[in-house]
């Protein structure tokens, strides 16, 4: 029996982007790479963004995505911690993932240390310079009375209205988007001002889209995980170093 001892990294699914189809045939990739990885991870962590929408009435969570749920609950049952980031699309999780999976919800980042490594995580959204207007919303959005407001709506408007949305997801045929230089790049300027004041061996984000990999300084790794609807990557610790790997695609 392998052992499990590796932590496992992905963002970005964005499951409901780009059609029924189009995000079960995604869903279905996912699946075998959960399948794959349950043999040997301690450790998953989802970054956020893996719903395209996501948001829990009382009684009432969105429907599908049967397939994954019931996949990661099986492997919290055999023993794997799962964390799940919220993202700028799926900002609103509540509690549906704690009772039901015994996830651990992560709101803003996440600082681990594992095998004497230290890890930065955080889903990427609002951090940085500039994108006033977005940081201005994601507050908004956040708040209290945003979602009693929003709880308000029917299911069938609230959600109608973000699955019509979704269909038309800007991440469906990013794939030509270019990557900035390492100077421009937003979250790149972010970790180097944070290992101004504080030491990390590996941040880690996503929201960004682009897998990337960038050495920081002679010790610290800046790593985005991509997204799942063109490049299907994400990373894995395996208590000496840290991989970004491509799951059934050529990279």
């Amino acid at each position: 029996m392998a052992i499990r001892n590796k932590l496992y990294f992905a963002s970005d699914f964005h499951l409901g982007a780009g059609g029924y189809t189009n995000s079960r045939e995604r869903e279905d990739s996912i699946i075998r790479w959960l399948d794959m990885i349950k043999t040997d991870a301690a450790e998953v962590f989802l970054m956020g963004d893996v719903f395209d929408f996501w948001f829990e009435y009382k009684t009432v969570v969105p429907r599908g995505y049967i397939r994954f749920l019931g996949k990661l609950a099986e492997l919290t049952d055999i023993g794997i911690k799962l964390y799940l980031f919220k993202g700028n699309h799926d900002m609103w999780m509540f509690n549906y993932f704690e009772q039901e999976l015994n996830a651990t919800i992560i709101t803003n980042e996440l600082e681990i240390e594992r095998n004497g490594k230290k890890f930065y995580l955080h889903h990427g959204d609002g951090l940085g310079p500039g994108d006033r207007k977005y940081k201005i919303l994601k507050k908004i959005f956040r708040s209290k009375l945003c979602q009693w407001l929003f709880a308000r709506l029917h299911p069938n408007f609230g959600v109608g209205i973000a699955n019509y949305w979704s269909q038309h997801s800007r991440i469906v045929g990013l794939k030509n988007e270019e990557k900035q230089t390492t100077q421009k790049e937003w979250l790149v300027s972010y970790s180097d001002d944070l290992l101004k004041t504080s030491f990390y061996d590996y941040l880690i984000f996503g929201h960004r889209h682009l897998p990337l990999d960038i050495q920081l300084n002679e010790r610290s790794r800046y790593v985005n995980l991509g997204e799942w609807v063109n490049y299907n990557t994400y990373a894995v610790f395996d208590g000496e170093s840290l991989v970004l790997e491509y799951f059934e695609v050529k990279a």
